[in-house]
């Protein structure tokens, strides 16, 4: 029995936009595993890059083990990034056929300047970093190691980027018509530095960051919990703890100036985050709460005006509503919407809690004996994977129904040619093939974890690479 006949049994009906939601959902789910992997390559490098500059500065060795040590989990992560993300590169042109044609210049010119920028970055020094130790001088792999986290910095930019002119178009002009239309890049830079994308490019660089400096947290919080590898593990906490306090405070910041901009330049979107459906109305800020599509209400606990306060410094200045769009130019899912961005926002909140916290029993001598914030810290690598995915969620779901905003809809932009039945067997596929790839990465991190930095570097000293 094939999909559509499927449908009718669960009250659906089997229309083209079966093919629309199943690609959609095909494309969502590769790119949120793929999303796991490229922050903590990007927060793992920084960490890496302070350890080894820390093992120049001092030659304490135990910089030089940490700095080991984590080169071996980067790598692992690395590695499944760039295998995860080239699935994407064929979803394009097999799933999103009309949108290719149309972005196809954009993203053309963004993807080049990754190669050539960043991956080209990466690719001169990782060799250098994996397999160099020994065979190089200290400062030649430290160049290395700095230029391996700079083009992972770089990958960033440029995916950012043409992520970016998605949600904010410009430097562009269009040319043919219907599904042979396609835009053109008429200013290069003005593409690159479009409306969203250094706010959004600062954004993703804090939320990568944090995602690596967590992780270096949860393991080492997880050694001095369990009484091994005690002292190395404080060294390492106490720089990760530094990292993680500096970047979810600025964090903040930047996902204040990201909002201003979705206010100024999506504002269906601002208004979708915060249920907000009152024609050019004050609207609240809210903590928390549910959204009533059909009886346009929002259910929760809020501060009045909050939200008109922080984009115009005045509680009773209006903010344009959902009901200043026409329905088919509003984003379907606003709960889902709505959801997402309160759940990136809080954990947002809860990660400067816990750093500042932290640093305040730093200050007073009591960090390390304080075992249930340890606990607390072993688990929290999630958090920040958790609001990285929800964040894009909010961006990707709440700039629908475009793909383009406001010069192609997500309706319009699938291939015409692919069945409900081919994106479902490759979508079952895809689910098998990445649970095996993350059951593999977690056993590999894991066991790396339980030898501990000692035994890792023992292993890198017994080989010849390094």
């Amino acid at each position: 029995m094939s999909f559509p006949d499927l449908l009718p049994k669960f009250g659906l009906k089997s229309t083209i936009m079966d093919v629309e939601i199943l690609a959609r959902i095909q494309f969502a789910f590769t790119i949120a595993f793929h999303y796991i992997y490229p922050p903590l390559s990007i927060g793992i490098g920084l960490i890496m890059v302070i350890f080894e500059g820390l093992y120049l500065k001092t030659g304490n060795k135990d910089y030089e083990i940490l700095t080991r040590f984590w080169i071996k989990l980067f790598a692992l992560t690395f590695g499944i990034g760039v295998a995860t993300g080239i699935i994407m590169e064929f979803e394009f042109g097999t799933n999103w056929a009309v949108y290719s044609r149309y972005v196809g210049d954009i993203f053309g010119s963004a993807l080049a300047a990754e190669g050539l920028f960043a991956f080209g970055l990466e690719s001169t020094f990782l060799g250098i970093l994996l397999f160099g130790w020994n065979r190089v001088k200290p400062w030649v792999h430290f160049v290395s190691t700095l230029g391996v986290f700079l083009g992972s910095m770089f990958s960033a930019v440029w995916i950012v980027v043409a992520n970016s002119w998605q949600q904010t178009p410009a430097g562009y002009h269009i040319v043919g018509t219907g599904l042979h239309a396609r835009a053109e890049v008429t200013d290069f830079w003005a593409m690159v530095f479009n409306p969203s994308s250094l706010d959004r490019i600062i954004h993703t660089w804090q939320g990568a960051i944090l995602a690596g400096a967590f992780l270096v947290l949860s393991v080492h919080a997880y050694y001095i919990r369990k009484g091994r590898f005690v002292e190395i593990s404080k060294k390492a906490f106490k720089i990760s703890l530094v990292v993680a306090t500096l970047f979810s405070l600025t964090q903040l910041l930047s996902g204040h100036s990201t909002a201003d901009g979705v206010a100024v330049n999506q504002p269906a979107k601002l208004a979708t985050m915060e249920g907000h459906f009152k024609k050019n109305s004050p609207a609240d800020l809210y903590l928390l709460g549910w959204v009533d599509k059909e009886k346009q209400t929002v259910t929760g606990i809020g501060i009045p005006g909050g939200l008109s306060f922080l984009v115009h410094q005045d509680f009773q200045a209006p903010i344009k509503g959902l009901n200043d769009f026409p329905v088919e130019d509003r984003p379907s899912q606003i709960n889902a919407v709505f959801q997402f961005y309160h759940i990136m926002v809080a954990i947002g909140m809860l990660l400067i809690g816990m750093t500042l916290y932290a640093s305040f029993l730093w200050w007073r001598g009591k960090l390390f004996e304080t075992k249930w914030l340890m606990w607390i810290f072993s688990f929290s690598v999630i958090l920040p994977q958790i609001a990285n995915q929800v964040g894009w969620f909010t961006a990707e779901m709440g700039r629908q129904p475009w793909v383009v905003y406001g010069l192609l809809r997500t309706s319009k932009a699938f291939s015409q040619e692919v069945s409900a039945n081919q994106i479902v067997f490759s979508l079952v596929l895809f689910t098998v093939v990445y649970s095996l790839l993350l059951v593999l990465f977690l056993y590999s991190v894991n066991k790396k974890i339980k030898h501990g930095p000692y035994e890792e570097a023992v292993a890198f000293s017994n080989t010849k690479n390094f």
